[in-house]
């Protein structure tokens, strides 16, 4: 398995842009910016990533995938200021969501197939699902 230290220092590097940005003295455009004025934005950015696939253009693909990064990134700086939740929590909800979802690989079950894969995938997210509305149901 590769370590990309390089990959995880660009990306504390754009985030840090990005906070920088929102920052007092930062950009007043993107001080402004909310949730809800930047939906707009979001969809374009997944609309010309699917677009650059379609048309099989990787050098727009890449840089569409930054924009569309970008605006995670964003999102998450919002939601931090808010108190809501950090973007260390975005990272680590979705790498403990893909181990949990991918036993054949990070547990002790099998999958001889990408069908097989896909049904542990889908058995493991009913199973949250479940917990999280039992959860729910407790509170």
């Amino acid at each position: 398995m590769k370590d990309d230290k390089e990959a995880c220092r660009l990306f504390g590097e754009l985030n840090n842009t990005i906070l920088a940005l929102r920052a007092p003295g930062g950009c007043k455009w993107d001080r402004a910016q909310t949730h809800e004025s930047l939906i707009k934005n979001l969809r374009e950015e997944s609309q010309e990533v699917i677009d650059a696939i379609e048309n099989k253009d990787d050098d727009n693909f890449c840089e569409e995938l930054g924009d569309l990064l970008l605006q995670v990134l964003f999102h998450a700086a919002i939601a931090e200021e808010q108190n809501r939740f950090s973007i260390r929590e975005v990272i680590d909800g979705v790498n403990q969501k893909l181990i949990r979802r991918h036993p054949h690989v990070f547990g002790g079950e099998k999958a001889s197939s990408p069908e097989e894969a896909l049904a542990m995938w889908k058995a493991a997210k009913a199973k949250e699902k479940a917990l999280k509305e039992a959860k729910k149901k407790d509170k």
